[in-house]
């Protein structure tokens, strides 16, 4: 099982590749609000990114749309805003 600092942590990495993304920062938000993820452990239940990059409504989307597919979980879960 991963932590869910191991997560954030590797989302961010992910993150930074996708084409107009720069410095990035994620919190993920569990059932319990922090432990473990995977089989028997919490499931993710919202996301903050904050993110270079995020004035641009194309570059939004692709970061929603790749925490929507990793996390399985619904766009309204999801908050994402531009780093200053």
């Amino acid at each position: 099982m991963e932590t869910k600092t191991d997560l954030e942590m590797k989302l961010e990495d992910l993150l930074k590749n996708v084409e107009g993304v720069g410095n990035v920062k994620v919190m993920l938000m569990t059932e319990s609000g922090q432990g473990l993820y995977g089989s028997g452990g919490n499931e993710v239940t919202g996301v903050l990114i904050v993110a270079e990059g995020a004035d641009n409504s194309v570059t939004v989307r692709k970061i929603q749309e790749a925490v929507m597919a990793l996390f399985q979980i619904d766009a309204h879960k999801i908050r994402i805003m531009k780093m200053k």
